[in-house]
């Protein structure tokens, strides 16, 4: 959509007031119930794809491996298992991918997989996250995702084909001086190629009648999760989901069909679990009173200490978010618009701007065992800038997000080799911890900057970070000077400097679905309009 950056006059700007960005469109998840399985078949399929980047089109090969029950019994779920999609891009593709000076990348997969059975068919997307990967200097590139996948319900028995469709990958580049590669995210997309063994079958799962059935009518989709409708445009099917329906007449003949369609649920958002009892509060109160664009949600996640070759957990903290109104700016030609929302926020943890304290142990020059207690202070306002680009006639949508809050980092007690040493009631870097700021004449200052990305092509639900549903936020960060550190004639100011202080230091930050406190959601709040899950960090 970048050819609509051409000079055009400017138009209207559409604001409103959502709970998601522009056309994100977040949807609660189910959690499938189980199924138990007569015996399981591995499927270990290679395919050849597609694949257009900035260059023009490439081969590319897609293997897919998972294990499906041989057998089902119609109306009871099952789930796929040990799913990885593996793609190799050829030598052309890293050549494209290092125009940009990149040097690595970290994929996320977004794979279509048709489910027939019969002439009724469903669609599903198996999502995988691939580890950072460096580019080769020559040869393919190999990305190996893997991720929960939703699971499936037949409504009739018979056999139940699953088929591999279009594959997406969402890029983001990394460059070795950790500035932004040209482009700094990218998405790929691949289609199946025209002589694809079998078109694309995975596996076949054989269904079995349910020995009690109940007794009512003929079936019909269930509310939450409804069949898809293979007339609508803009939807299309591979000839796969169209086999067999040619010919049919009468609205009875389709009803029937959508009718015994095999149903798909979407598993819990990845990391997500249901509310701890040893969580912190996270709750407006009359001190902080809420207002009606008010969202509360919990962080958590791990930041690496590079001199000390070392990670720390960021502790399950609660933030506090005032989400601002979205301004759509058209296109000159109206097909869609550019998507822009500011919103404040700030850490909460009994009543003070800050998370509650956290210990990282480390081994201090390599060899001397150092445990450290530690607070992160929010010293100025958290900013939440989100900026991307939705088309109306592709329903496509991307953003990109950065949050940027100034943190002090304050140690409140030390121990090394087993020994307390007293820090004082003082201690903590001489300034905020520092990101490299993209734009420093609009936001001045010491803070940290962390990046969400994240796309959107319905039906698929939206892959990555958005601040009302949460996702993982990247960045890296300088550890200041160390300060006032040292009680009874020490001076500890040189020990935590010269161990800990530094550039380069990774963050990945995890937040949660956040709750609406005035737009009450039981699947996203508890009674008391705290935040109903729970992220869990990751590496």
């Amino acid at each position: 959509m970048r050819g609509h950056r051409a000079a055009a006059p400017r138009l209207p700007r559409v604001r409103a007031r959502t709970t998601a960005i522009g056309a994100f469109v977040v949807l609660a998840a189910m959690v499938p119930a189980a199924v138990s399985a007569a015996g399981t078949q591995e499927a270990d399929v290679a395919l050849p794809y597609v694949c257009r980047l900035p260059s023009g089109e490439l081969p590319a090969t897609v293997r897919v491996t998972a294990d499906f029950p041989t057998a089902a019994t119609a109306g009871k779920a099952f789930t796929p298992a040990g799913v990885t999609t593996t793609v190799e891009l050829p030598a052309e593709a890293v050549a494209d991918l290092a125009r940009g000076r990149a040097s690595g990348v970290r994929a996320v997969t977004r794979l279509g997989v048709g489910i027939a059975q019969g002439e009724s068919a469903a669609e599903a997307t198996w999502r995988g996250t691939a580890p950072p990967a460096a580019l080769p200097a020559s040869g393919p590139l190999t990305l190996t995702a893997t991720g929960d996948v939703p699971s499936v319900t037949a409504r009739v028995d018979g056999a139940l084909a699953f088929s591999a469709r279009a594959l997406d990958l969402d890029l983001a580049l990394d460059t070795p001086d950790d500035t932004a590669a040209d482009p700094a995210a990218l998405t790929i997309g691949c289609s199946l190629a025209e002589d694809a063994p079998k078109r694309g079958l995975l596996a076949t799962v054989q269904i079995e009648p349910d020995p009690e059935p109940p007794a009512t009518g003929p079936a019909s989709p269930t509310p939450s999760a409804p069949a898809p409708d293979t007339g609508t445009p803009g939807t299309p099917h591979s000839p796969d989901d169209r086999a067999g329906q040619d010919g049919q007449d009468g609205q009875g003949s389709r009803d029937d069909q959508q009718g015994r369609a095999p149903t798909v649920t979407e598993r819990a958002p990845r990391g997500a679990a249901t509310r701890r009892p040893d969580a912190p509060p996270c709750r407006y109160d009359e001190r902080h009173p809420s207002t009606s664009a008010s969202l509360d949600a919990y962080v958590t996640g791990y930041t690496n200490v590079r001199k000390l070759a070392g990670a720390s957990l960021i502790p399950l903290s609660c933030a506090l978010i005032e989400q601002g109104p979205t301004d759509i700016e058209l296109f000159p030609d109206y097909s869609g618009g550019y998507l822009s929302q500011h919103s404040q926020g700030t850490l909460w943890y009994r009543g003070k701007p800050q998370t509650p304290p956290f210990q990282a142990t480390f081994l201090t020059f390599g060899f001397v065992p150092t445990k450290a207690t530690m607070v992160l202070e929010q010293t100025g306002p958290m900013t939440m800038d989100g900026k991307g680009e939705t088309s109306f006639v592709t329903l496509f949508t991307k953003m990109e997000t950065r949050v940027r809050v100034p943190l002090v980092l304050r140690v409140t007690a030390l121990e090394v080799n087993g020994t307390p040493l007293d820090v004082g009631t003082g201690c903590r870097t001489r300034s905020p911890l520092r990101s490299e700021e993209p734009e420093p004449a609009k936001f001045p200052g010491d803070h940290l900057v962390l990046t969400g990305r994240s796309s959107h092509q319905p039906p698929a639900l939206p892959v990555g970070y958005l601040l009302s549903s949460g996702g993982p936020l990247t960045g890296e960060v300088t550890i200041p000077a160390f300060t006032h550190c040292g009680g009874k004639g020490e001076d500890l100011d040189r020990l935590l400097t010269a161990s800990v202080s530094g550039p380069g230091n990774y963050v990945k930050q995890m937040q949660g679905q956040t709750c609406a406190v005035q737009v009450f959601n039981p699947d996203q709040c508890t009674k008391d309009l705290q935040p109903l899950v729970i992220p869990v960090p990751e590496r």
